[in-house]
């Protein structure tokens, strides 16, 4: 196998299957308004629509005709089961749809093509920032964007909403935590940079190696504890005017453009 101009002899673990759970490979939407636009919207592929078995009327109707005109199967299940895998009790609506997220795999199998640079995000529990995030760092060429199953925002429709659409096709990698994440980086040779506002080195200054990780942590408590350990170097964005710190999503823009701005030399 040839990886950046060397010869790499091919590893077992890189051509083993692995077990790709469901969320591992679709996006969840749910209640009746984000389902009908993906259902509506024909760039995207619906596995399937779950829809409670008391859901009836005009709005139970309009799902039904608008999976049928795609061809979408629809699966009836208790109001109860569709509030367990939507994950959202309160405004599931009785309804939800898995759509194939096509750049979406978990960490290991992503890793195997050994991404140029990869975002982890480590805390991040605002929708609204992890969908602009998405947007942003896909727009900047990312290749892989880790979105842990914990301690960071599930891609739901709030997340979707803020990414514009473009959560559905993200380079997304999935794993439970941001500190498997890094320690998965590290093994396979990722130096790991984070952002700190009071990091004497910046974003403008470091030296960008062929491939690298970064780590973007919550507002309140920055990188976590178990994340901190991996942490190669730390990078800071310049301030001026007396501005602290900028939004993460606003910091992810500038780190990911300058990545790309670097990387396109």
């Amino acid at each position: 196998m040839v990886v950046g101009g060397e010869t790499r002899p091919e590893r077992v673990e890189d051509t083993a299957p692995v077990d790709v759970s469901p969320k591992d490979k679709f996006v969840t939407v749910y209640g009746r308004k984000p389902v009908l636009e993906a259902l509506d919207d024909a760039r995207l592929e619906v596995d399937k629509v779950v829809l409670a078995d008391t859901a009836r009327g005009p709005a139970a109707r309009e799902i039904l005709d608008a999976a049928a005109r795609r061809g979408v199967r629809v699966q009836r299940a208790t109001a109860q089961r569709v509030k367990v895998l939507a994950g959202n009790g309160r405004h599931d609506q009785g309804v939800l749809a898995d759509v194939v997220a096509p750049r979406m795999l978990p960490l290991e199998v992503g890793l195997r093509s050994r991404p140029r640079h990869v975002l982890v995000l480590d805390g991040i529990t605002t929708p609204a920032n992890v969908g602009m995030i998405l947007r942003t760092a896909t727009a900047a060429g990312v290749e892989g964007i880790v979105v842990p199953r914990r301690g960071v925002a599930s891609i739901d429709p709030l997340v979707v909403k803020a990414s514009a659409g473009v959560a559905f096709r993200a380079p997304v990698l999935k794993c439970a935590t941001a500190a498997e994440a890094v320690a998965a980086l590290v093994a396979g040779g990722y130096p790991i940079y984070a952002l700190d506002a009071g990091a004497p080195r910046t974003v403008y200054g470091f030296d960008l190696p062929e491939r690298a990780a970064f780590v973007l942590g919550s507002e309140t408590a920055g990188v976590s504890a178990d994340v901190r350990p991996h942490v190669t170097a730390w990078l800071s964005i310049p301030m001026a005017a007396g501005v602290e710190s900028l939004n993460v999503a606003s910091a992810a823009a500038v780190l990911c453009f300058e990545v790309a701005r670097r990387s396109a030399r």
